[in-house]
């Protein structure tokens, strides 16, 4: 079933610095648009008097202080009603007035902090059930998400993993995620972190998907669960493992060096467009002009 909303993944730094909060956002160097503005000129498309969004703060609860700052920048950008929702338990999330504002919201931003989290949390919930179900019936419905919030999203997602000189078979975790798009593993701060390892451990446990290495100030916006739009001031790195041959990972014990050939690299940038599904770029208009 392809799903008629889209997604927004963001590979984090948002900058939390300032007064109460005063700078944060993601800083993009082309088009200088936070992921506000990246929200607020998608949902300016849609034909309605009132613009609603649901930000999800469960991964790392967003301090009292800096709520007046998520609602007052959403404002700005054209959503006139905001809500947050802090989900500390699995009654939060089945919570019938919770699940109402999903209903009603066109757009719904989970937060950074620990993506593990957010699955235990939601995993299971009728308000993750509400939100695949508006997502792939609502043509102008937005599911984003920074950081861990971005991570979560795909059926299989990484929880932790050893940055180390070599991959060594059982130093990566990887559970179900929350399944809103599959074949793909989302990796972010990508570059500053080195993540580049990890993710291509992840990859090679999961062959048939493709590894997205989100950098910081840097986002795709995905359509109909495969067409992609690269935005932002950073680069995304593509691993492709579907041609992957030679690999020990499935044979070596846990002190044993994982070696592969023949993984597929691509390199998105501002500009960039991709079809998840054919594993190539494509020609395409921009979504945020």
């Amino acid at each position: 079933m392809i799903p008629k909303g889209k997604l927004l993944i963001i590979g984090g730094h948002e900058d939390k610095g300032g007064k109460h909060g005063e700078n944060l956002n993601i800083h993009f160097r082309m088009k200088k648009q936070t992921h506000f503005e990246i929200l607020g000129t998608l949902i300016q498309r849609i034909p309605r008097a009132h613009h609603v969004i649901v930000i999800i703060a469960s991964a790392s609860s967003i301090p009292s202080e800096m709520e007046e700052t998520y609602v007052n920048s959403y404002k700005k950008e054209g959503f006139t009603h905001v809500k947050i929702i802090k989900v500390e338990n699995k009654a939060d999330a089945n919570n019938p007035e919770s699940i109402q504002h999903i209903q009603s919201a066109h757009a719904v931003f989970f937060s950074g902090g620990d993506q593990f989290k957010l699955t235990s949390l939601f995993i299971g919930t009728k308000m993750l059930t509400a939100i695949k179900k508006k997502y792939y019936a609502d043509m102008h419905f937005i599911v984003g998400g920074t950081s861990a919030g971005a991570m979560a999203l795909p059926e299989i997602i990484i929880t932790g993993g050893a940055i180390e000189s070599n991959l060594f078979k059982g130093e990566i975790q990887l559970d179900k995620g929350f399944n809103l798009i599959q074949n793909i593993i989302v990796d972010t701060h990508f570059i500053k972190r080195g993540r580049i390892a990890r993710l291509a451990h992840a990859v090679g446990l999961n062959q048939k998907c493709l590894g997205i290495g989100l950098e910081e100030n840097t986002a795709l916006i995905i359509s109909n669960g495969d067409q992609v739009e690269c935005i932002g001031s950073g680069m995304v790195i593509l691993l492709d493992g579907r041609k992957i041959r030679d690999s020990n990972i499935n044979l070596v014990d846990n002190d044993t060096p994982i070696t592969f050939e023949n993984i597929g690299l691509s390199i998105l940038a501002e500009g960039s467009f991709y079809s998840l599904l054919k594993r190539r770029g494509i020609e395409k208009k921009p979504i945020i002009s």
